[in-house]
């Protein structure tokens, strides 16, 4: 056997299946499908960490993820550790190598622990008050002991070396959970012929069966008819089966993600399996079964090592064949744990006495104790516990004082009862119900298409939950359009009950202040401090929780809630539904980094996202630029140009002949449906439904305050169709913003929005040749003046590829822009690039593209913006309705802030020394020689030299800058003031003449 504490004939491990592991240098053996909880426990190990704050010695509570106290460092080697391990949780592989956490130099002896003797100081609140004076003290004195102390684990210095999965999923419907209601729920949602995912976070199915081997399912052992039942539904096409898999958040729209554990049980994990897998599912339906958790009695010194949880210790009794003491006592207020002390004196182990606070148990479970020979100590309570390393004795008392005497043991169970794991049902934004019969909070009303069942929605006994679940599974099924299948029957034997039991501290808990009944062991939170927090004024449950930490961190109260809630109710002197709940953040159960962003990094970590042409300006010499995550072609410099002849030349060359360029990186999104003029009418300041198709307008969107949020070109392809651009970085937000408005604002209008920026390439040509090049391209199409003028579009073919071709131009010269399915963007660019190489034409980049649009006057959102400009202030005042009576932003631009004189409006500027080119950003003032600090009135938003005009251009924001045309205002550099004249914004071709070639 394994370790002094197995048991022979107890559990359901493989004695002959062993595996090395050490805990804190110190080598230990375990059996195959130990956890590092369970294996310590078989070697006597029970002192497994320190206490964050008073770092007293602290000991293994439970079997499972609610674990507070044994939190562990797990490594492979040097580069694979991580902090913070709940020891129940990790399953023990050959070579693992745990390690404590919180204390120095050892676990035995740790300096630390002069905290606990100094606890008076560190009450509930101290740092609010304690770092408060002297003021100055606190960065250079409080501040960095604090952030020395905080952390309970020390994060890896190393770079990870595994990788991470991530997969999506989709189903009819998700069970969470798979003890006897999550399988009951899935086998019959699976009868229908449902797509089916069950998932729980242990290694096997079970739930409370791993514990409870007294039942019996369809004559089955009941562990046994569990992994029957998983391993049918797993042969089932229909049905995906998920163990190690946590469901860690509960979102919109039955979106649940969930965190599956690959390799972390792996001795030598293939390499090329991940270590986690993130797994986002969406469901029509969701059940959760997450069943219920255990709570500790609170009452003085339950901290010490060798206290844990009565499931806990049937759990390692029934599963992994471990004793968890030799002379047991047990001290519960429900009737549950009294089957921890039958299953451990069945086992032989010698039960010292069960202590129950109740004056009447339950008169079965009584008489079987006596029956055992347990002396049952009714109307009793532990109220303090000695030992150091591991408790040695209890001290027992009669409620209401008196009797007092002292039981030596060496480990104590307890069970207040069972509190329901409500959280993912609290993420969907259900609102939980207070039971007033069982004490408990329970799924109330439903904000998702989701049921609760078992344990979790407060169902007692094993057949009721059986029966509520088969039901919720095939009702759940049948909802989603699944017709199939037999109804399923599953039926229980020696079933079990839950029971709410007692919420807050034991009888005398709390009332001498020097003794500590913990309720929070994760963050040394007492009784005294719920009470302490009251009486300082703190009367929200949320306000407590931050004042004492009760609740908080990656624990997320879940030994500790019910407790924190009954204390503080019963010092308001309030029911506890009027308290109120805290909030259930995800995770509720802790995930690793590694799990949401590991995936992302190296070369994903910024991925580059690269046009269809991508290809061909790199092996044309293209330098990029990045814009947002696009790789975009920046110039082309030819042999032996710098970076400014590059981009002068490509100028030169649209004007003169023109230009090729790739605008695919332009957010393209499809606005479909009856309503989709409409639905534009509003999202637009300018009007849409008198836009004929075959037709593209400019269109400029506001937030609701009226400041400008992005602009583009909208084509009206049918009378129920447009095509709409976005600028390059605004493409996702856009259509964020529209989904906003078309979900909570317009959801009566008839509207579908797909965005199709990946979907289309576009290539811009440009210059007085531009139609030159396409022509003999283009089938389809009349590309003539007369029938296809500046703001067309049309829909046709290029190069025998489908097309959406627009005659439009961000250049000022006359302009197409070619839009094709994205799989023929670089074939289609090299026959329109052979065609314009041969009139003389150039490939242009990113920069060539800003002068030119600024040699014309056309604005970029977010360069010559910045969020508090308005179309007016932006010049573009003719883009604004006068007819519309309603558009996001109409309120805004109403407002007086938004229409007083003196605003700061874009403007045009020429330095007085036509070759100094500005910085952008540069202040600008009226007098130079004002003192210091000067009043600045404006700022340089864009700034170029201009081959075209032979000089410097530049756009500025400048207060009240339509009325001081011709000023002369200054910019004050470091070294000099430049002096510029403020002029329109359109630098070339003011009348417009070369727009229709």
């Amino acid at each position: 056997m394994s370790g002094a504490n197995r048991i022979a004939g107890q559990g359901r491990l493989t004695p002959a299946r062993t595996a090395r592991f050490s805990f804190d240098g110190k080598n230990y053996e375990a059996l195959e499908g130990d956890t590092v909880a369970s294996a310590l426990l078989a070697n006597g190990v029970h002192l497994v960490g320190r206490s964050f704050k008073y770092h007293r010695p602290r000991g293994i509570v439970s079997a499972g993820p609610e674990e507070p106290n044994a939190l562990i460092d797990v490594a492979r080697d040097a580069a694979r550790r991580q902090p913070n391990v709940r020891a129940p949780v990790q399953e023990v592989f050959d070579g693992l190598k745990a390690t404590s956490q919180n204390r120095w130099p050892s676990l035995s002896f740790d300096v630390g622990g002069f905290n606990n003797l100094l606890s008076p100081f560190f009450a509930a609140g101290f740092y609010y008050k304690t770092f408060m004076w002297p003021k100055a003290a606190w960065e250079k004195v409080y501040e960095p002991v604090i952030r020395r102390a905080a952390g309970l684990g020390t994060a890896p210095t190393e770079e990870d070396p595994d990788h991470y999965a991530n997969r999506y999923a989709t189903c009819d419907v998700l069970v969470v959970g798979a003890g006897v209601a999550g399988l009951s729920a899935a086998l019959s949602a699976a009868a229908t012929g449902a797509r089916v995912i069950l998932c729980d976070e242990q290694p096997e199915v079970g739930g409370a069966l791993h514990y409870d081997r007294s039942v019996t399912v369809d004559g089955k052992d009941g562990f046994a008819w569990a992994q029957a039942a998983a391993a049918g539904l797993a042969a089932m096409e229909n049905v995906t089966v998920l163990t190690r898999t946590t469901a860690f958040g509960y979102y919109n729209h039955n979106f649940v993600g969930l965190v599956e554990r690959v390799t972390d049980h792996v001795a030598r994990p293939d390499k090329k399996s991940p270590r986690e897998r993130l797994w986002q599912v969406r469901a029509k339906r969701v059940i959760l079964a997450t069943g219920a958790i255990e709570r500790h009695m609170v009452f003085g010194n339950n901290d010490r090592p060798g206290i844990m949880l009565a499931s806990a210790a049937r759990t390692y009794l029934n599963h992994f064949g471990v004793a968890v003491g030799k002379k047991v006592a047990v001290y519960t207020a429900n009737d549950s744990a009294y089957e921890a002390a039958f299953d451990l004196k069945r086992a032989g182990v010698q039960i010292a006495a069960i202590i129950d606070s109740r004056a009447k148990p339950g008169d079965a479970v009584v008489n079987e104790a006596r029956s055992h020979g347990i002396e049952v100590l009714t109307g009793h309570s532990v109220i303090d516990t000695k030992g150091h390393r591991r408790v040695s004795s209890i001290i027992v008392c009669r409620n209401g004082g008196g009797g007092k005497r002292t039981i030596a043991v060496d480990a104590l169970l307890t069970s207040a009862g069972w509190t329901p794991s409500v959280h993912l049902f609290s993420q969907s934004r259900g609102k939980v119900a207070y039971n007033t019969e069982t004490g408990q909070f329970l799924p109330g009303t439903y904000a998702q298409d989701c049921l609760s069942v078992g344990a979790c929605n407060g169902t007692g006994s094993l057949q009721a939950t059986i029966e509520e679940a088969l039901a919720a599974g095939e009702l759940m099924a049948r909802a989603t359009g699944n017709e199939g299948g037999a109804k399923v029957e599953v039926r229980a034997e020696n079933a079990f009950e839950w029971t709410g039991g007692m919420a807050g501290a034991a009888e005398g808990a709390g009332a001498d202040t020097n003794v500590k009944a913990f309720i929070d062991f994760q963050n040394d939170v007492c009784a005294k401090d719920i009470r302490l927090a009251v009486r300082e004024g703190m009367h929200s449950i949320e306000h407590i929780k931050r004042f004492t930490t009760n609740g908080m961190a990656t624990d997320q109260g879940k030994l500790s809630n019910l407790h924190g809630l009954a204390i503080a109710a019963e010092t308001l002197g309030r029911e506890i539904p009027k308290v109120g709940l805290t909030t259930f953040r995800a995770p509720y159960t802790p995930v690793t980094f590694g799990t949401i962003i590991n995936h992302s990094r190296g070369d994903l970590f910024d991925p580059a996202r690269k046009t269809p042409m991508h290809a061909w300006e790199e092996a044309h010499g293209a330098i990029f630029e990045d814009v947002g995550n696009w790789k975009r072609a920046w110039y082309y410099p030819r042999a032996g140009e710098t970076m400014h002849e590059a981009v002068d030349r490509e100028c030169k060359t649209v004007r003169e002949a023109a230009g090729v360029f790739d605008a695919s990186t332009l957010g393209k999104i499809e606005v479909v449906g009856p309503d989709a003029a409409e639905f534009l009418n509003l999202m637009y300041t300018n009007a849409w439904d008198t836009l004929k198709p075959g037709r593209c307008r400019y269109g400029i969107m506001l937030r609701e305050d009226g400041f400008v949020y992005d602009d583009g070109v909208v084509g009206r392809i049918a009378e129920d169709r447009f095509h709409v651009t976005t600028t390059t970085g605004g493409a996702p937000r856009v259509m964020n913003h529209m989904e906003d408005y078309l979900q909570t604002e317009f959801p009566h209008l008839k509207v579908w929005l797909t965005s199709t920026t990946e979907q289309w390439a576009v290539i811009a040509v440009q210059g007085p040749k531009a139609r030159e090049i396409i022509a003999p391209l283009v089938e389809g199409i009349d590309i003539s003046n007369e029938a296809f003028p500046h703001m067309s579009v049309r829909e046709g073919s290029i190069c025998g590829v489908p097309t959406r071709l627009f005659r439009m131009s961000f250049t000022g010269e006359a302009g197409y822009e070619v839009n094709v399915p994205a799989d023929y963007g670089q074939a289609v660019w090299e026959a329109i690039w052979a065609r314009a190489e041969a009139l003389g034409a150039c490939a242009y980049g990113t920069e060539a593209m800003h002068v030119l649009r600024a040699e014309k006057g056309y604005i970029i959102v977010g360069q010559d913006t910045d969020g508090t400009v308005t179309p007016f202030d932006a010049g573009l005042a003719w883009a604004v309705s006068k007819k519309k009576t309603d558009f996001v932003g109409i309120r805004g631009l109403k407002r007086p802030d938004l229409v007083k004189e003196g605003r700061k409006q874009l403007v045009g500027l020429k330095t007085k020394d036509p070759k100094v080119v500005l910085e952008e950003g540069a202040q600008i003032v009226a007098d130079p020689n004002q003192p210091v600090p000067m009043k600045m009135i404006g700022h340089v938003t864009s700034a170029y030299w201009s081959e075209n005009c032979g000089q410097s251009i530049a756009f500025a924001l400048v207060e009240g800058g339509q009325s001081r045309m011709g000023q002369t205002l200054y910019v004050p550099m470091p070294d000099r003031t430049i002096a510029v004249e403020v002029t329109d914004m359109v630098f070339i071709d003011k009348e417009g003449v070369r727009l229709n070639g």
